[in-house]
């Protein structure tokens, strides 16, 4: 069995996934790594972003680390269903995950390295829940038409179900019972019937399954507001697929970088996890080894810990990231000058 697959992508994908394998190949040389193409790269080669094999391999595989995938070589220039981004999203639904984990530490050296003031963000450890699989991003039904007048009409379709609502509350009630046990819910119930089954689901489950943890609601523009005025009242924020992408987004500039920041998508207990740094490809800087690799490297800090089943590993590596930082080491998104394999060789240092 693969323990680990390793889909680089595009972009500065194969870059950080690169240091990735580096550490990993360090901490833990007995793991089993494969690698596929995934994204443009494999439409350009394979005519698919994501091939029959790749998704099969991915199944069977403990754990599986992604890199970034699109850019403007793909851009409108390729059929949406074939799209880099149509890849990714094919691969969350095949793999059944429907829980995305993106944790927002701020690291105590890039306290100062944050656009907010150090004593809004130092200490900040901030966990957003995110569904993942459903909501405006999947539903149907979704179109662009002409109109009579020559104006086109598009049409996105918002849909949950009370069961996909329930079993991403849970993940996120359960974290919040081994942290501070504080889940803030956020949605838009006031204007939105989806929010309002949101808010509705997720107090029956809380009044059934979880009364010992702090539940609070909030709407989703007040949420994004005070991530930016008090961040650290937030424990777990629980959120549907696309308030979830934009807020845990903004929470990386909390962080110092979004280079800084991780992620994790699981599904039912079993079934392998999808792990990913929740930057993009940045085409811009793709090549130059300019990409700070540590939201993947601390990706792969996450699949150690929730697929691969090693803690002490994943401590190690934690420790290690941040005995790097605080010794100095920053690329240039944090305002140093180290490349990505620099940074990389930092890493392996204070391992």
């Amino acid at each position: 069995m693969t323990d680990l697959l390793l889909l680089p992508g595009d972009g500065i994908g194969p870059e950080v996934t690169a240091q990735v394998r580096r550490v990993a190949q360090a901490l833990t040389p007995d793991l089993a790594i494969e690698e596929r193409l995934f994204g443009g790269c494999a439409y350009d080669a394979e005519g698919t972003p994501l091939s029959d094999e790749t998704l099969a391999l991915a199944k069977a595989s403990q754990a599986v680390l992604m890199g970034a995938v699109g850019g403007p070589k793909w851009d409108g220039k390729t059929p949406r269903d074939k799209r880099p981004e149509a890849g990714l999203l094919a691969l969350r639904t095949g793999m059944e995950v429907f829980a995305n984990l993106r944790p927002a530490l701020c690291f105590e050296a890039l306290a100062d390295a944050s656009s907010l003031k150090r004593e809004l963000v130092e200490g900040l450890d901030l966990m957003i829940v995110r569904e993942l699989t459903g909501g405006v991003y999947f539903g149907q039904p979704r179109f662009i038409e002409d109109l009579p007048d020559g104006g086109k009409r598009a049409v996105d379709t918002q849909v949950y179900t009370t069961a996909e609502i329930e079993r991403v509350a849970r993940v996120a009630f359960e974290l919040a019972r081994g942290r501070r046990n504080t889940v803030h819910s956020a949605e838009k119930s006031n204007v939105m019937e989806t929010g309002l089954l949101w808010r509705q689901t997720v107090t029956a489950l809380h009044e059934r399954e979880y009364p010992d943890v702090q539940l609070v609601h909030i709407l989703a523009d007040v949420a994004a507001m005070r991530l930016v005025k008090s961040p650290k009242q937030f424990d777990v924020l629980l959120t549907d697929n696309l308030f979830g992408d934009i807020l845990s987004d903004e929470a990386s500039e909390l962080t110092g970088s979004l280079g800084m920041l991780p992620s994790a998508a699981l599904g039912a207990p079993g079934k392998p996890g999808l792990y990913e740094p929740i930057h993009g490809s940045a085409p811009d800087i793709a090549g130059l080894g300019l990409a700070n690799p540590l939201a993947a490297i601390l990706s792969f800090e996450m699949a150690l810990r929730w697929s691969l089943g090693r803690a002490e590993a994943a401590d190690r590596l934690q420790a290690a990231v941040t005995t790097a930082l605080a010794n100095g080491a920053r690329t240039r998104d944090l305002g140093g000058s180290l490349s990505t394999g620099q940074m990389g060789d930092a890493v392996l240092a204070a391992l």
